[in-house]
């Protein structure tokens, strides 16, 4: 599994695939952030903005575009890539990675 950084660059979209891809391993972390984002409704232009970097005054169709496929990838990952990071060892890996 790749290590999630948070400041990996982000796609215009994210994968459109049923299997595990190496921007999910990388990106699970704004699909964390995503999701949060979701649940205590924050603004999406607020989401685009700090967390996925798109600026949505300057490209609104841009930023909303990767926000929704984001925000679908995040939540396809919360309800069945997760079980995919697992079978690859991908919590053994982030503890790994872990601070101390």
């Amino acid at each position: 599994m790749l290590r999630p950084r948070l400041d990996a660059p982000i796609a215009d979209e994210p994968p459109n695939s049923d299997q595990l891809t190496d921007y999910d391993e990388v990106h699970v972390i704004h699909y964390v952030i995503l999701l949060d984002a979701e649940r205590d409704r924050v603004a999406w232009e607020d989401v685009a903005r700090e967390a996925l970097l798109i600026d949505p005054d300057r490209e609104p169709a841009r930023a909303r575009r990767a926000y929704e496929t984001h925000l679908a990838r995040a939540r396809w990952m919360a309800n069945s890539g997760w079980q995919q990071m697992l079978r690859a060892g991908g919590v053994n890996d982030l503890r790994r990675h872990a601070p101390d």
